[in-house]
This record gives C-alpha cells, sequence and structure tokens, in this order.
C-alpha cells in the first residue's frame, strides 16, 4: 500500500514500484528533500500513520499525541528545537516556565514511546519504506530509509510447486551423484530406516524407566513457560502527586536547605498540621508511585521466572494495554491499584470489594466471609493468588494482589516456594494443572514488611 502511493507520487506511473527504498542517488528525487538523505514529509508522514493505529499505539493516547506532536514539529522545520520543558507546556499542561527536574512527566512518556517503538519494529520491521527513531536524549525524532535485506527474493506459489528434484540424481551436500539402477538411493533409504528404527528401540527402553517427578511449581507456571512469548509481569502505577519545590524552599528553615532535589526527595517541607496549600502547588510525579509490597512481590516472581530460564518482562502503569495481555502470558500485581486485577475477578469466588462496609476481600454467597486488613505495630494483611488457565484476555494469567500492598508481597511468596506450593497442592484434586486456582494467604505485618504467607483456604475449578 505505501508503496504504490510512493510510485504514484515519485513516477506518475502506478505500475513501476521501487524495489528497495535505499538513501543513495538512485532514490527518486520525489522520495527525499532538498539535502538529498531525509526522507520526504508525505512518507513520513504515512509511516507514522501506520504506527499510531498499530496495537502498540492505539491504547497510548498519551504515546500517541507525543509521537504525534514531535514528528510533526520537525516536519515542520521549525527553528526552535524540541526541548523538554516545550513539550511539557504543550502537551501536559504544564506552565512554559516549570522545573523540569521536579517534574518528570515528558522524560517518563518518551521513554514509553521508545519502548513501544521497538515492539512495533519487532512485529512489524518493514511495514513502511521509513523507520521513525526517537533516540535517547533527545526528544528530536530521527527519520531513516528503512533498508531491506537486498537477497530477499520471493518465488511465485505456482513456480515453486513447479520445482521437482531430478529423478536421476540424488544430492548430498554439493555433490550429485548418479543414481543408476537405484542402487545408491536405496542404500540411502535403509540407512534412513534404520536410523528410525534404533530411536523407537530407545524410546521402548525408556518408556518404563524411572522418571522425575514434575514439581507443583512446573506445574503452576507450565502454561507460562510453554508459550515462546516473555511472562509479563505488570505493575501497578497510582497517581503520585508531590508538594511542588516552592513550597519546600517557602518553609525552608534555614538558607539554602531546600534548594537542592535530593534533599528534597528524602525530607519533608516543614509544614503544620493547620497549613494549607493550594492545588497549583501539588505536582504529579508520573515516575513515582509504586509501593514497596509490589515491588518486592515483582522481584520475587522475576528471581524465580530467571531460575527457570523464562524470560520475563517488567511493565509498569500505564506501560502495558490490553494488546500486551492477549499476547502473552501475564502475572498481574495488585489489586485497588490495579483496575485489571478488579475486572477479572469480578464474580469470582474470592474478590476484592469496596462499599459501605469497607474495603475486603470477599468470598462469594450470601454467607461468605470477608477479611480486613488490620493496623498497628503488629498489623495483618491478606492476599489472593489467582490462576487462570485460560482468562478473559485468552492467555494464562495470573493475578497476585492484597488488600494492602503487603498482602500481595505474600502471595507472590507463596508461589515462588517449591515446598510451600508442593505441600498446599498435595491434597488438590488431581487434575488441577488444568483448572483454575484461588489461593486466600493472611500474612503478620510488622514495621511494613509481611512475614511467611499462611494459607487460610484454597479454592478450585
Amino acid at each position: 500500500m505505501i508503496r504504490e502511493s510512493v510510485s504514484k507520487t515519485a513516477r506518475g506511473n502506478p505500475e513501476e514500484t521501487p524495489a528497495h527504498f535505499e538513501p543513495d542517488a538512485a532514490r527518486p528525487p520525489s522520495l527525499l528533500e532538498e539535502d538529498g538523505s531525509t526522507p520526504a514529509p508525505a512518507l513520513v508522514a504515512e509511516a507514522l500513520k501506520h504506527i499510531l493505529e498499530s496495537e502498540f499505539f492505539r491504547t497510548s493516547p498519551r504515546g500517541k499525541q507525543f509521537l504525534d506532536f514531535v514528528v510533526h514539529y520537525r516536519l515542520e522545520h521549525h527553528e526552535v528545537p524540541l526541548k523538554e520543558r516545550m513539550i511539557g507546556a504543550a502537551l501536559f499542561n504544564r506552565p512554559v516556565d516549570y522545573a523540569t527536574g521536579d517534574d518528570s512527566v515528558v522524560r517518563a512518556q518518551a521513554r514509553e514511546v521508545r519502548r513501544r517503538l521497538d515492539k512495533y519494529y519487532i512485529d512489524h520491521p518493514h511495514e513502511s519504506p521509513v523507520r521513525i527513531d526517537l533516540p535517547v536524549g533527545s526528544y528530536t525524532p530521527e527519520f531513516i530509509f528503512d533498508q531491506k535485506p537486498k537477497d530477499e527474493t520471493a518465488v511465485p506459489v505456482g513456480q515453486a510447486l513447479a520445482i521437482r528434484p531430478n529423478v536421476d540424481t540424488v544430492s548430498v551436500g554439493a555433490l550429485s551423484v548418479p543414481a543408476r539402477h537405484g542402487r545408491f538411493r536405496i542404500l540411502v533409504l535403509g540407512s534412513f530406516v534404520a536410523l528410525l528404527c534404533l530411536g523407537a528401540f530407545f524410546v521402548f527402553l525408556n518408556r518404563n524407566s524411572a522418571k522425575t517427578p514434575i514439581s507443583a511449581i512446573s506445574k503452576f507456571w507450565a502454561p507460562a513457560f510453554a508459550s515462546s512469548k516473555p511472562l509479563l509481569i505488570c505493575l501497578p502505577k497510582p497517581i503520585f502527586y508531590r508538594p511542588a519545590a516552592d513550597v519546600y524552599k517557602r518553609t525552608a528553615q534555614s538558607p539554602g536547605e531546600f534548594d537542592h532535589e535530593v534533599y528534597r526527595m528524602t525530607h519533608r517541607p516543614h509544614l503544620r498540621p493547620e497549613d494549607t496549600i493550594p492545588w497549583s502547588d501539588m505536582v504529579e510525579y508520573y515516575d513515582y508511585g509504586v509501593s514497596k509490597g509490589d515491588v518486592q512481590a515483582a522481584v520475587r516472581l522475576s528471581s524465580l521466572f530467571g531460575r527457570q530460564g523464562k524470560d520475563s518482562e517488567v511493565l509498569i502503569g500505564d506501560g502495558f494495554s490490553s494488546e500486551d495481555l492477549r499476547n502473552s502470558p501475564a502475572v498481574v500485581i495488585g489489586a485497588f491499584s490495579n483496575p485489571w486485577t478488579m475486572e477479572m475477578m469480578l464474580g469470582l469466588h474470592f474478590a476484592f470489594v469496596d462499599d459501605d462496609k469497607g474495603i475486603r476481600i470477599q468470598e462469594k454467597g450470601p454467607s461468605g466471609r470477608s477479611w480486613y486488613t488490620k493496623h498497628g505495630p503488629v498489623g495483618e494483611d491478606f492476599g489472593v493468588v489467582t490462576r487462570l488457565v485460560d482468562s478473559s484476555t485468552g492467555q494464562f494469567v495470573v493475578l497476585v494482589a492484597g488488600v494492602e500492598a503487603s498482602g500481595s508481597d505474600a502471595a507472590a511468596d507463596l508461589i515462588v516456594r517449591p515446598d510451600a506450593l508442593e505441600k498446599l497442592l498435595r491434597d488438590a484434586p488431581k487434575d488441577w494443572p488444568q483448572r483454575n486456582i484461588q489461593i486466600l494467604v493472611s500474612t503478620t505485618v510488622r514495621d511494613s514488611v509481611a512475614g511467611p504467607p499462611n494459607v487460610i483456604d484454597i479454592y478450585v475449578w
């Protein structure tokens, strides 16, 4: 589609399409700008359209907005280079003189766009003759002609079907040997049959040999380990606000006390309980907000997958979408901070509930039990592991969630410990690896640190 539109524009003949898009003198002038190396704006715009309509960007409004803005800014040949503060003001409603050191919204979005671009070009390496890159450390995109392998050749299906081996020769490597009277072919065929028989013999010998029992932890994660896709570890990131730098400086008790970000990050402003500050003095920080318990859960899981030789990828906040969950097995961490968990657990035996009775885990049914977090020097939290063999996403999903983050950490601890999982599932139905499971756990919390998980109940369906 793109090549056809390019050829019509460049040559005026829809039958002529350039075989390769290479930035050299042989390329038609209309494919390049005056500098002789930059792709023409029409090609860049067409490539941008494909990217923004892809599965990697259509679910990310901010990502689409960001990439569209920086690409068109360059295409319009503005003399002023793109800067972080300029993008923050234009796209994120920041004041034109806002402190970029205190607000990383632009940097965070640029990282997310680069990540989505990388995924797009892995899945669609040659969809467009132009590649759009956003170099690290810059907000000005680069436009590069896509270099396709020059030795790519397409053989028509009819022609491929017409190819037949020469019945008078048998090829071994580069050697072509006459097959008179078929004796050579008989020898090759006999060797092949002998190998098959030998293989069958070894299969027969090993059939009754002692097999190493498959552990419960391997059975639990088998659908994820069997997938060729990396296992996604999806962390929630609630909205996080901090006082603006001016609040710190206004409340400083000594000259220069809060002049540096490292001090503002590690100390509180000097505000009294009765002090008030306007909402404009509260700044949303996109790089912060992941809870300690959720991170600990992700670390436990990532370590397990590494030991098992399974590739995994950690995604945070809006860094993952429904498209990601439809394409790969996943572990989704967090409850009330993660809409995906709340949606997928709705209607299950154990679910997270927030109503006039409070935030809790609720068992299904009119006589269902309830579990609430208990605070104090020695508190108690609760979590649920939900294993869905075939979830609403069409993929294997494990939900690791707690009423608070300590419950998520305890739930993750349970499913990475072979001994604990082996003991827990010893009395489960024999076909549990093919079924859905929910495991309810509690944990004692001291100084915001979760203790070992204690299994309260298990439900298999």
